[in-house]
């Protein structure tokens, strides 16, 4: 889908605040709100726009420690990272994970209750997989999120 000044204007506009009204969208976009309405609905069809969701603060859902897991596979082949994706995605603990290049294969961010949690996770979660080689934990002593994603210009206008 090609997204001219405006799209990305508004999914700026949406990046920083996803429940603004459509009103307000149209007005800090510049155009009327039944274009606003249908450029949204558009970017939702064209699969621009995944979704909303709402940032909730980790210790108030028991998570008192993060970390960051890497993960070498010892092999490489389809099915084998294929099983292992499903694998993490059946983890309540991880928050995100990356198919990365480089030395791992994976990243895992994950939000645990203390150290023995952590402990306890890792060794259950990874350790006992065939498929994984190495681990190695970094804990998260800081973490921040930038909510405005940069969005390019993909297209000429």
């Amino acid at each position: 889908m090609k997204l001219d000044r405006i799209d990305r204007q508004i999914l700026l506009l949406l990046r920083n605040n996803a429940r603004i009204p459509n009103k307000d969208l149209a007005t800090r976009a510049q155009i009327a709100p039944s274009t606003a309405l249908e450029r949204v609905r558009r970017m939702h069809e064209g699969k621009v726009i995944l979704g909303y969701h709402a940032e909730v603060a980790p210790q108030a859902v028991g998570i008192s420690l993060q970390a960051m897991v890497a993960i070498r596979m010892t092999r490489h082949s389809r099915e084998s990272l294929d099983a292992f994706r499903a694998h993490l995605r059946g983890l309540r603990e991880v928050l995100a994970f990356y198919h990365v290049a480089g030395k791992d294969d994976f990243l895992a961010h994950v939000g645990v209750r203390d150290s023995e949690h952590l402990r306890d996770f890792v060794v259950s979660a990874f350790t006992q997989r065939e498929e994984v080689a190495h681990i190695e934990t970094h804990l998260i002593f800081d973490f921040h999120r930038n909510p405005e994603l940069p969005v390019y210009a993909v297209t000429d206008e």
